[in-house]
């Protein structure tokens, strides 16, 4: 513990020292109630002044506005939990125990020593025989050793091939690869997908007697919790817009920011995504862009931009399964292209963007769009990290037919835009049919998400064959329905009210996921608490507006760097899955609080208006030269706060409607003065950190639905169809099988939180499921997979039967869910971009499209089911047909391939 106090005394000097001589700097500005001595912002988190930054005993001292220290230092290492909770897996795949089930060891060790487990047998829980005494910690470096007894797994290798897991997956002696750990303390981790690529999270048999061992070093101390204790100006930054005002930290940290961006400048001219993050990503660039990057950089925005685009399409980075079409949100694109044409005016960059985002736009509407719920499916933009942020039952295939949120909020403003650009182009018909588009998702987002108990809008519309709306919030597209006008003036004033926040800022989502360690997840990103801080000051609530601004003042000041992300619950950027200096949309989103929040800069097609937003406590002068637009060159000065323009000159002129007109040249002043008052001072629901119980385990026999017990439960809601049937306190319920039908449960805690809805059981009278084996229809495939019902398989790819012909027989006519039972082992199930896709028709009739996701690298015998295409059947024969179309083209543009085993045909009503 003696560096530990060593740091705080460093901390409190750096503190006494600060306060000392900052009597003796020369007070800036007009207005003599701006003190360094008076705290612009407290809370029992922390505190904002007009130089510095303080948090219990850390300081972040602006010396002047190029230099800044900072004496914050982690302190994740010093009060770990000896509790260490954790599965082994089979594959990287979460196959040992039911979600909820872990096992369980105190390791009680003196400083220097070490613990061990017992012999654990797969499959069997390891639980702690007493709790973790109250005022003990594990020390940092503690190696601990694991045990665990494979032998009953590999007998079932020989005597069956394969290895049957809790929930009936099969593991075959050929794919076997490993047994790795998880868990939920530094260095294990609960990212299952990941394991293989973890150093030393694989356990060996070293004398191949089935028992295999790992050694830990838990706690281990990582240099890279340490960060710059100072910062001082060294890259010239003066050709961009220079930015001074009476409070000398945010001066600092707007200059250390336009370093930043310097410094994430490539050779080739391209945005690099961050410190750790070589290369143009998508989503990154598109949000960063938006925020203020394009204002500055517009060149190099278009080049990194036009770097995601391939076949005049925008590129899909890997994602969940194999990305697009499981991931549509990088339709956010558009909203960066037109960003860089409203500060640019380039005609022909507005005709080149619009063919490929109508393009992509063509393709998703085929692909993703749900005409019954106006919505587009896919995963959550940004929020991409599958067990991050969905129940862990949820294969790729489930998450390509969830609706989220935040990826509808994009796919709305993209088809506002591209109607918009039609309209400038001259393209009536598209102008109308792309309006028309956007029209039908707002009212899909109302419609579908909106959550009047609450005030805020849930997460997405998840299940398999009947969705219900997980409640969770979900900060980003909270902050882009208020940005982007899909919630009404109320509901905007409702959201930024409602939506939960912590401490140190917006929460990604809110309640959390339990057992999932903090990236989005626990997480808070400076790129989504700028987007907060804008719809919070569009909704007009100056309480929201100034604690968000101050959330990202806090974090960059202590770090010296705007870190991509840290713990929602702590604040501290260590512990969080991965993380980087100098991340490029957070850098944009400082840029964005002076730039869109202060000055209050919208870019139009044809002008630039002027809507300031500045807070009470941040009252005073400031200045913004050299900011270029278009062809003019613009210096402007500011006085007082508000939310509202008393008076706006252009050298000296009255300036109407607050706008520069696209056709002004040369160098210009722009004088603002603010009204001094801001009518809303508004509200925010601050919450405790909260996490919720885990999903419920549940299956079904002879007409019972059961579930384990889940830990911190108070009571069950069981779902029929996506609707609530029934609250209960027992463990399970009696269900008839009259008809198809759905059921999960729900877990809700004494706090009134649910957890995630359980996976879906369905129940049904077997003679309501048909089966039509691939093999039947085309050529079987000759590859030595296993694991197939039938007599064999049938591959599909770009070449190899690009049409598959089924004839079904209908019972009866009605409505039938259809499903294709598939592998496909191209890549793993968590990133890269090989997911296959098709078009499922019934006679010419464009049916719906199949997703046959990523399954695992090389697992070509781990077989699982498509998304569900509900179709009307009439009675008799019917002609379904399997094929492969040009919209069916994936990111990776030459392997497009999966394996055929049946097609499943269930009549649902």
């Amino acid at each position: 513990m003696t560096k530990y106090r060593y740091i705080h005394t460093l901390g409190l000097a750096v503190l006494l020292t600060a306060t000392a001589c900052k009597t003796q700097q020369p007070e800036t500005g007009t207005d003599t109630a701006v003190s360094k001595e008076q705290a612009i912002w407290q809370s029992q988190a922390y505190s904002i002044y007009p130089d510095r930054v303080v948090q219990g005993e850390h300081v972040a001292q602006a010396l002047s506005p190029t230099e800044i220290t900072s004496s914050y230092q982690s302190p994740a290492n010093e009060f770990q939990s000896p509790e260490v909770l954790f599965k082994f897996s089979i594959n990287s795949k979460d196959n040992e125990m039911p979600p909820g089930m872990d096992h369980q060891f105190i390791c009680l060790a003196e400083e220097g020593g070490s613990c061990e487990t017992p012999l654990i047998k797969f499959g069997q829980q390891l639980k702690a025989t007493a709790p973790a005494p109250p005022k003990a910690f594990l020390p940092p470096n503690t190696p601990l050793t694991v045990r665990v007894d494979m032998r009953d797994v590999l007998a079932a290798f020989e005597k069956d091939g394969f290895y049957t897991a809790y929930n009936g997956s099969k593991v075959y002696k050929d794919d076997f690869k490993g047994v790795y750990i998880a868990g939920n303390s530094s260095p294990l981790s609960w990212d299952f997908d990941n394991l293989a690529s973890r150093e030393g999270m694989e356990l060996e048999d070293p004398d191949g007697d089935g028992i295999y061992e790992v050694t830990l070093s838990m706690n281990a101390h990582q240099e890279e919790k340490q960060i710059a204790s100072h910062w001082k100006l060294s890259l010239p930054i003066d050709h961009y817009p220079q930015y001074s005002s009476d409070y000398v930290l945010t001066d600092a940290l707007y200059n250390m920011t336009l370093e930043e961006v310097v410094k994430n400048i490539e050779e080739d001219s391209t945005f690099r995504t961050g410190k750790e993050w070589a290369g143009v990503w998508t989503r990154d660039i598109s949000y960063s862009l938006i925020l203020g990057l394009a204002a500055i950089e517009p060149e190099i925005a278009r080049k990194s931009l036009m770097r995601k685009v391939k076949n005049q399409r925008i590129i899909q980075d890997t994602g969940t399964g194999g990305a697009y079409p499981v991931s549509t949100d990088r339709i956010v694109w558009a909203t960066a292209a037109w960003e860089i044409y409203t500060v640019t005016g380039d005609q022909s960059w507005l005709r080149m963007s619009y063919e490929i985002v109508r393009n992509s736009m063509e393709d998703d509407l085929l692909n993703a769009f749900d005409q019954s719920t106006n919505m587009m499916r896919g995963e959550s933009s940004f929020l991409d990290w599958r067990e991050q942020t969905y129940p862990k039952w949820m294969q790729p295939a489930d998450i390509y037919a969830s609706q989220n949120l935040g990826t509808n909020a994009v796919h709305y403003q993209a088809n506002v835009l591209l109607s918009q650009m039609a309209k400038m182009l001259q393209d009536k018909q598209a102008a109308d049919k792309y309006s028309q588009l956007a029209e039908r998702i707002k009212q899909g987002i109302n419609q579908h998400l909106w959550q009047e108990d609450k005030g805020y809008y849930g997460q997405y519309l998840y299940g398999r064959n009947y969705l219900s709306l997980s409640p969770r919030a979900e900060a980003l597209g909270e902050a882009l329905t208020v940005l982007f006008g899909i919630a009404d003036a109320d509901r905007a004033k409702r959201i930024v009210a409602n939506t939960p926040v912590y401490d140190f800022g917006v929460p990604s989502i809110f309640p959390q996921i339990p057992n999932i360690p903090p990236y989005h997840n626990n997480g808070i990103w400076p790129f989504v608490q700028a987007y907060w801080t804008l719809a919070a000051a569009k909704a007009g609530n100056e309480t929201a507006t100034v604690e968000s601004l101050n959330a990202l003042y806090r974090p960059a000041a202590l770090f010296l760097t705007n870190k991509e992300n840290f713990v929602a619950s702590n604040g501290d950027y260590a512990g969080t899955q991965v993380n980087s200096d100098r991340q490029l949309w957070s850098v944009a989103g400082y840029l964005g609080m002076t730039y869109k929040l202060l000055f209050g800069m919208d870019f139009q097609a044809n002008q630039l208006v002027f809507k300031p937003f500045v807070p009470e406590s941040y009252k005073g002068s400031r200045r913004l030269t050299n900011f270029r637009y278009r062809n003019a060159v613009l210096d402007i000065e500011m006085q007082g706060f508000g939310n509202s323009i008393r008076s706006i000159t252009l050298d000296g002129q009255p300036l109407q409607g607050a706008a520069i007109p696209a056709s002004l040249t040369g160098q210009h002043t722009v004088q603002i003065v603010l009204a001094d008052e801001i009518s809303d001072k508004g509200s925010q629901n601050k919450v405790a950190h909260h996490v919720t119980p885990p999903a419920p385990t549940t299956s079904y026999t002879n007409g019972k639905l059961s579930w384990q017990p889940v830990e911190g439960a108070v009571n069950y809601t069981v779902l029929r169809n996506g609707k609530p049937l029934q609250e209960t306190t027992e463990t399970g319920v009696a269900v008839q099988a009259d008809g198809f039908a759905e059921y999960q449960v729900i877990a809700t805690d004494a706090t009134g939180y649910g957890s995630f809805a359980s996976e879906p059981v369905a129940v049904y009278a077997k003679a309501l499921e048909q089966v039509y084996e691939a093999e039947a229809v085309a050529r079987p495939a000759k590859q030595p997979y296993k694991g197939f019902t039938g007599k064999g398989f049938v591959e599909v790819s770009k070449k190899a039967n690009t049409t598959i012909n089924f004839k079904v027989t209908a019972p009866e006519a009605g409505l039938y869910a259809i499903d294709f039972r598939y592998a496909n082992g191209n890549g793993p199930i968590n990133t890269d971009n090989k997911a296959a896709l098709r078009t499922l028709r019934k006679g010419k009739e464009m049916a719906g499209a199949i997703v046959l996701p990523q399954r695992g690298i090389g697992e070509w015998s781990d077989w699982g089911y498509t998304n569900k295409v509900w179709v009307q059947l009439e009675k008799g024969a019917n002609q379904l047909s399997l094929t492969f179309e040009p919209a069916n083209e994936n990111m990776n543009g030459d392997i497009n391939q999966a394996m055929i085993d049946h097609l499943r045909l269930i009549r649902v009503q």
